[in-house]
């Protein structure tokens, strides 16, 4: 199984984010992934970053009449390995802990991107913290930022979020993943290159949504089962109204025909569907599945006990 973990698991609201808050959300994430090793899942990890990235943007751009910026690009790699060594040691300890020793790492994976994606023009991916409506007016003003407001939340930059169309290390993250070894991959959904003839790869400002990216992977690897970890237990209906109804199972035909009524929150709950039905309409397995749970909840999800299945129309 494919592994999507939110950023958010690991700097949730409310804290400052710093990094002892992270390593301890981490340990805590971990949890129910280590459930999953012991129930004998091979899984293969990808870890989102918006909080994480924004802020190294924020460090970037508060140092920059001091020290040499770096790109989004060399951003997402930054987070890739930061993180990935925080989830990793984490992962190890408490594997450990249950008397499992076993080796958890991280690749850095670029992911191509097409030039011409639309997702350039029209910036859609939140990253970053939230802001008042001032502050954002401001980042707007000064830095050329674009900004969207995130119902009672406050405001938030959004960047392109280009679709991923090829992970670019598959063949040794396959490799490793055929071995047995417990592999963290596409964190962030990847560092986006573009291929420029007479050239060759190279960097582009974007972020790409780590769900599309794990729906791909999962895909590369022929994983059977892709589960996108989020902050709520359910997907919902009606999300955050009186009328509001989770939802246990949803097919493909259900879920397009909610999102077509606006159901799914774009930034949100729309990536991980879109995620979902992509893997299950690509997937060659007969039995493929995809489980959206809260990353505490994922465990007892697995057994039927919270969640949301999507799942084929039945023929």
């Amino acid at each position: 199984m494919v592994i999507a973990l939110g950023g958010n698991a690991i700097c949730k609201a409310g804290m400052a984010g710093n990094i002892p808050e992270q390593f301890s959300c981490t340990r805590e994430a971990v949890i129910p992934l280590a459930d999953m090793v012991e129930q004998g899942h091979r899984i293969l990890l990808v870890h989102g970053n918006g909080p994480q990235v924004g802020n190294i943007l924020r460090r970037v751009e508060i140092a920059s009449r001091d020290v040499y910026p770096i790109d989004l690009g060399l951003c997402v790699a930054d987070t890739q390995a930061g993180m990935g060594y925080m989830i990793s040691q984490c992962m190890m300890n408490e594997l450990r802990r249950r008397g499992c020793e076993q080796l958890v790492s991280t690749i850095i994976t670029s992911v191509l991107v097409d030039h011409d994606d639309p997702a350039f023009t029209n910036p859609t991916k939140p990253i970053g913290p939230y802001f008042s409506a001032e502050e954002a007016k401001a980042h707007a003003h000064n830095d050329g930022w674009s900004m969207v407001e995130v119902p009672d939340r406050g405001w938030r930059r959004v960047v392109p979020s280009p679709k991923p169309r090829q992970v670019r290390e598959l063949q040794l993250i396959r490799k490793l993943f055929d071995e047995d070894f417990l592999v963290i991959a596409a964190g962030g959904g990847g560092i986006p290159v573009v291929d420029t003839p007479g050239f060759g790869y190279e960097g582009v400002e974007a972020v790409i949504d780590k769900d599309l990216t794990a729906a791909v992977l999962a895909l590369g690897v022929d994983a059977d089962l892709l589960a996108i970890l989020t902050e709520v237990p359910n997907v919902c209906l009606d999300f955050g109204k009186p009328s509001e109804k989770p939802l246990s199972r949803l097919t493909i035909s259900e879920a397009k025909r909610y999102s077509g009524e606006g159901q799914f929150p774009a930034g949100s709950m729309a990536p991980k569907i879109e995620a979902g039905i992509f893997f299950l309409e690509q997937s060659a397995h007969a039995d493929a599945r995809v489980l959206i749970a809260s990353t505490g909840g994922v465990s007892e999800a697995m057994t039927g006990d919270g969640g949301t299945w999507l799942v084929r129309d039945a023929d």
